[in-house]
């Protein structure tokens, strides 16, 4: 049964990656939530999925050279300020405290394609074993590198491979890593994919689907999980019997 994962939160109707847009998530009956995570200048790991603040925020400036406190300055409310005054960068600490409240499944994905952040994979992983998630969350990276340090640290954690161009057998790529999932850009997907990943053992779970057509055609294909902006139109959808 194809789960369905809230993109940054439920992203296309609440300012993406913040705990608004998580809570809409749970809400609205999501399996899981996906979210980005980077550090700060003093070693906090934040969610916010650009380097930089320049997009999401009312601010300027790479994540890195911003202490915590100084971040907290900044209005994450994106494009939905008519909708929402105030809503703040949130601590991945703080989302996993929320979680571990709920039934919740969660992608954390790292954010470690174009800078190096020291000692990510173990703080990440320390603070999911500290609220003993490891059986829910599934780590993910267009940083591949990373994927296999954070299965040598905690070989109990699944590990996924972002990826946006077509790979050759990525099931022997996959195992290489000693990854069990892909999560492929939606467009490489094809029905006959699905089934030799399956046979493979391997996940898949495309992103980021938001076209009522596209949706339909995952969950034809069987995939393992969609990511979308839009949780609750991808259950309704979902839900519909096919004529």
């Amino acid at each position: 049964m194809t789960k369905i994962f809230a993109h940054r939160g439920s992203a296309g109707t609440h300012p993406e990656n913040t705990m608004i847009a998580f809570y809409e998530a749970e809400r609205v009956g999501a399996d899981g939530i996906e979210l980005d995570v980077q550090m700060t200048k003093d070693g906090a790991l934040v969610v916010i999925h650009d380097e930089t603040i320049d997009r999401t925020t009312d601010g300027t400036g790479w994540v890195k050279d911003f202490t915590y406190r100084e971040l907290q300055r900044f209005n994450a409310v994106y494009k939905f300020a008519e909708k929402y005054r105030v809503c703040r960068i949130p601590l991945l600490e703080e989302v996993l405290a929320w979680v571990s409240s709920t039934s919740l499944l969660l992608n954390i994905e790292l954010k470690n394609g174009l800078i190096a952040y020291e000692k990510l994979e173990e703080k990440v992983i320390g603070m999911i074993k500290h609220y003993r998630l490891g059986s829910r969350v599934v780590l993910s990276s267009f940083n591949h590198n990373s994927m296999a340090r954070c299965h040598q640290i905690a070989p109990d954690i699944e590990t996924a491979l972002l990826y946006m161009e077509p790979l050759y057998q990525p099931w022997q790529y996959v195992r290489l890593l000693g990854a069990s999932g892909l999560h492929p850009y939606h467009r490489t997907v094809s029905e006959s994919f699905v089934r030799e990943a399956h046979m493979h053992r391997v996940a898949v779970r495309p992103f980021t689907i938001n076209k009522e057509e596209v949706m339909k055609q995952m969950f034809q294909y069987q995939v393992d999980a969609i990511f979308t902006d839009y949780p609750l139109k991808a259950k309704k959808i979902k839900k519909r019997p096919e004529r």
